[in-house]
């Protein structure tokens, strides 16, 4: 029991399964969070493409919802972990899920673009735009890997509905 008198799990990596282990490398992710700038899990949710309750539960111990492989990247990306702390979660991750990331830290690699726009004073619409230049990013890169001859591995993510090259999101052609 901690002083205020809440549950204390131990350490996160003693017990069996991998539910003990999923806590061990989530304490680590919120440790590191919880040293970066404030905006950080904002910035996360940005790059996952989802919203901070997501990130909230990605980074809450207390949450047995594990990480997907696929986010390890930007998760590194945006959270700056050092190399240190960045083989000490991958060790923990791969306890807690072996042979999941079997061809390295899943997903394509990516980077981070931040752009400065209006705020339009509505938290809605505001989302929606910066919905709309994700969305765009998605497609400009899926274009640019039909022009090279390969395609770009960019996640569908299925948001908007039909997300295919030539829509504009919604499955019409814009």
């Amino acid at each position: 029991m901690n002083n205020d008198g809440t549950a204390v799990a131990g350490n996160g990596l003693a017990g069996s399964g991998a539910g003990s282990a999923v806590t061990g490398y989530k304490r680590l992710l919120q440790a590191v969070c919880d040293n970066r700038p404030s905006g950080t899990r904002g910035r996360l949710a940005a790059a996952l493409g989802t919203n901070r309750s997501f990130v909230s539960q990605l980074t809450n111990p207390a949450y047995p919802m594990p990480i997907p492989a696929q986010h390890l990247h930007a998760i590194f990306e945006v959270c700056r972990f050092s190399p240190a702390e960045r083989a000490g979660f991958l060790d923990a991750y791969d306890r807690a899920h072996p042979n999941r990331r079997e061809g390295g830290e899943g997903g394509a690699r990516t980077r981070m673009v931040t752009l400065k726009v209006a705020d339009l004073g509505d938290a809605r619409q505001n989302q929606a735009v910066d919905e709309m230049l994700a969305e765009y990013a998605r497609q400009l890169v899926r274009f640019a890997g039909v022009l090279h001859g390969g395609g770009a591995d960019v996640p569908e993510t299925g948001r908007h509905g039909t997300d295919r090259p030539g829509t504009d999101g919604r499955g019409e052609h814009g």
